[in-house]
């Protein structure tokens, strides 16, 4: 990502400029000089993904517009007034709670990186409170709806034989047994398919390596779809363990199509992308007796606070079984 006076600039790779991105929008020179030093910060020292830079990037870019708007145009004339109109004035457009969230934390997070490095004396957005947000349960796969789709895809294989099937089975088998991001099953290489322990490595967010144990169904599965990887694979996909039909590392896009198209095909299933499976991998382990932890642990959670938001799940089906079942619910 570059960032020129004035100007900032994303590259023209469609994987990673998105479309319509609130950052190409002219800024002062002051601005565009201290948000590309932040960019570096980010990419450099942080390693955030390229997804999250640009998300920083946008956030940020729509508060500097905000302070230009106001007259200024270096981060020294604001304070704290300024942080809360800004946010005041994006809930008067109709912003829903979850963008003025995200805007709130990504000011926050900026600021006490400037008042850290010395760019500002103090930190206005301390104490800067974002909009509560209701928690919603995450919809996820009934262990019916799970089994019926890996099934389908076995049986879709046998009706259609060829790499495409495999693969697709192999890598829904993979989401579902390990509960992986869609980026970390994307970066999986060969040698991180550990199949002495039984599990296989990733690199998750903030660069850090988990092993995530994964079962006999979906170690299956994979070996079956590297038994004919070779049909698709091309010189560009190196070490990859998914290849796309271009012969290059599997794009996210590719596989977020694949569930959706996969997850149609099963009756009474919700409509979920590759993180609804990771749900279902987390509710289930703790529907069959998992502790807390070693969920949080597979998953790669930071906080055991995000991962105990899959008991409420497990508690509502365990509530609702009873109130169906029971005679004297």
């Amino acid at each position: 990502m570059e960032i020129t006076e004035g100007r900032v600039m994303e590259p023209s790779d469609d994987r990673t400029a998105p479309a319509g991105d609130p950052a190409k929008a002219q800024l002062s020179p002051p601005l565009a000089r201290v948000l590309a030093e932040y960019v570096a910060h980010l990419e450099r020292e942080r390693r955030l993904s390229p997804h999250t830079v640009r998300a920083y990037v946008g956030d940020l870019t729509h508060l500097f517009r905000h302070l230009q708007s106001l007259g200024h145009d270096d981060l020294g004339a604001l304070d704290r007034r300024h942080l809360r109109s800004w946010l005041a004035h994006q809930g008067t457009l109709g912003a829903e709670r979850t963008t003025l969230q995200r805007r709130a934390a990504a000011a926050r997070v900026f600021f006490a990186w400037a008042q850290e490095t010395g760019r500002l004396a103090d930190d206005p957005a301390r104490g800067l409170r974002s909009p509560k947000l209701p928690r919603r349960l995450p919809v996820t796969l009934s262990q019916t709806e799970a089994d019926a789709l890996l099934a389908s895809m076995v049986a879709s294989i046998e009706e259609q034989p060829g790499p495409i099937g495999v693969r697709d089975t192999a890598l829904l088998e993979v989401l579902y047994a390990t509960g992986v991001r869609v980026s970390e099953l994307c970066g999986l290489d060969l040698i991180d398919l550990d199949r002495d322990r039984g599990v296989i490595r990733v690199l998750g967010k903030g660069n850090k390596e988990r092993s995530v144990p994964m079962g006999r169904p979906a170690w299956r599965a994979v070996d079956a779809w590297l038994r004919q990887r070779h049909d698709l694979a091309g010189p560009e996909a190196g070490n990859a363990v998914f290849v796309g039909e271009r012969g290059g590392r599997i794009n996210p896009r590719v596989v977020r199509r694949i569930v959706h198209r996969a997850l149609a095909a099963v009756p009474g299933a919700p409509d979920l992308g590759p993180h609804g499976l990771r749900h279902a991998m987390a509710t289930h382990l703790l529907e069959g007796g998992a502790d807390l932890r070693s969920v949080q642990e597979m998953l790669g959670h930071a906080s055991l606070a995000t991962t105990q938001l899959y008991t409420h799940v497990t508690n509502d089906r365990l509530r609702a079984a009873f109130e169906q079942a029971h005679p004297r619910a």
